[in-house]
């Protein structure tokens, strides 16, 4: 049954189970997209393969593929590079990327199934110790083989692979250089932020999988995270997560964050790119996960900046200078991203938000506009919503979708949010996604107040509507503000 599979209980409104299940078919379709894309995109260089099990340190085999220069190895063996996929992929999309960005002519190449994951053997922890056990084997028995350099081991991992290669530099292996794209480095705060779960992206990401390959205690967290009990998901999260440790760490990283990506948010990149004290580089883009395609036009420029990352930290290639370590694509892509030296410039737009209307049931609503912008606006951050409600009846969350009607009629959606409330009356600070989003003159924002992001629009299944435990449950809005970040000089549009 769909229904048992999920863990999701029956909803009280309307929110089809082929939905739910539909956002992991979508995911799948385009994880398979990468793939073809990034395979055709790259160029294909004569390369010997060979196809190896290592064993991690609890014995469960991991596959992998090893390729090599089709040509003499230079003094001290070839510089290497492991790749790490994403949730529900396998070692062919780290193959992919190794093609697209041109290094197997010039690298030894290791990509491998992480556990529970293709060809490898155990259970998905969701990039838990074992895992952090998988990559150190991995990484060991590349840089003890012959073909690989004396100079070190990078690492390039993607999602759920870019968790790996996060947790893995902050548990010491000793990577050389890392390049991490769309990924989290704190877990908690990336899928139940403020107390409340993501549910419907928890629900996208584990409704892919083979259930019979993942552990049982994830299933019992995405359950207790569903519930609203974050007592047993502070730690499992917390074992997965890396920003603590990176105010340490000197390893050169690379990181490729998505504009728009409502599973990670930019918070889990500028938090670490802040944090790190070595060289570093963060280029925010066209790609990412929903509602961001997984390749996108901007691709294939920062995936050759990303060799030339690779070739300067483990080639010792410096002729070319670094450019200045902030790049954000603009949403038309024109050829080049916009340069920064740092984290650029914000300013922030406020507007009350005023309602009517007495108090709503699971099924209602509150639309609450926002005056009609007088001129283009980039926002860049987490816009926050503050509000004053009443809670009443079992009512245990309020959550907020922060949208924008175009001039040509087209609906954006910013960013949601949302937190558990209590009884009463009560003010509560939502802060919604950390996006960057272009909203053009002339658009008229709104603020949807719900029981979930469906209240916005039926496919927005960011937050699911999870039934509360009674039918008498209500909420009445009697007031708030939004605040919204923008770049100080937009530059798409």
């Amino acid at each position: 049954m769909i229904r048992a599979r999920l863990g999701v209980a029956p909803y009280r409104r309307g929110l089809p189970f082929a939905a739910v299940t539909g956002v992991a078919k979508r995911m799948l379709v385009v994880l398979l997209a990468i793939v073809a894309a990034l395979v055709a995109s790259g160029p294909a260089g004569a390369l010997s393969r060979q196809d190896v099990k290592i064993a991690s340190t609890d014995g469960t085999a991991l596959a992998a593929t090893l390729t090599l220069p089709d040509a003499p190895a230079p003094t001290g063996g070839w510089p290497a590079v492991i790749f790490m996929h994403g949730l529900g992929q396998n070692r062919a999309t780290g193959l992919a990327v190794a093609q697209a960005m041109g290094i197997g002519e010039r690298y030894a190449v290791l990509a491998f199934d992480a556990r529970g994951h293709g060809d490898s053997g155990g259970l998905i922890g969701i990039d838990g110790p074992r895992e952090v056990a998988d990559t150190r084997a991995v990484f060991s028995w590349l840089r003890e083989r012959p073909p690989a350099a004396d100079a070190g081991v990078g690492g390039w991992g993607v999602s759920y692979g870019g968790g790996a290669a996060w947790n893995s530099l902050a548990a010491g292996v000793p990577w050389a250089v890392l390049e991490i794209s769309t990924s989290w480095t704190d877990l908690l705060t990336a899928l139940a932020p403020q107390g409340l779960a993501k549910s419907g992206v928890i629900a996208g990401f584990l409704g892919g999988l083979d259930q019979r390959r993942v552990d049982p205690e994830v299933f019992a967290i995405r359950d207790a995270a569903y519930r609203g009990d974050m007592g047993p998901v502070r730690p499992f999260t917390a074992a997965r997560s890396s920003i603590s440790a990176l105010r340490n760490v000197r390893t050169p990283v690379f990181l490729m964050q998505g504009r728009r990506d409502f599973a990670f948010g930019l918070d889990q990149a500028k938090r670490a790119f802040t944090a790190l004290r070595g060289p570093k580089q963060l280029w925010i883009g066209l790609h990412g996960h929903a509602p961001s395609p997984g390749v996108a036009a901007d691709t294939p420029a920062m995936l050759a900046e990303g060799a030339r990352w690779f070739d300067r930290f483990l080639r010792g290639d410096t002729a070319r200078a670094l450019p200045r370590p902030v790049a954000i694509a603009p949403e038309r892509w024109r050829g080049e991203p916009r340069r920064y030296a740092g984290l650029p410039k914000v300013v922030t737009r406020s507007s009350a938000l005023t309602t009517r209307g007495g108090a709503i049931a699971q099924s209602g609503r509150y639309r609450l506009t926002v005056p009609v912008l007088r001129t283009p606006f980039e926002v860049f951050g987490s816009p926050v919503v503050e509000v004053t409600a009443v809670a009443s009846g079992g009512w245990s969350r309020i959550v907020a979708v922060l949208s924008a009607r175009t001039p040509s009629g087209t609906e954006i959606v910013v960013g949601g949010g949302g937190v558990p409330t209590r009884v009463g009356r009560q003010t509560y600070r939502i802060s919604l996604s950390d996006q960057a989003t272009f909203v053009p003159r002339g658009s008229r924002l709104t603020v949807t107040i719900g029981s979930s992001s469906l209240a916005q629009n039926p496919g927005n299944l960011l937050y699911l509507d999870l039934p509360f435990a009674s039918s008498a449950a209500r909420l009445r809005v009697t007031g708030g503000t939004v605040r919204i970040p923008g770049l100080a000089s937009p530059i798409s549009g």
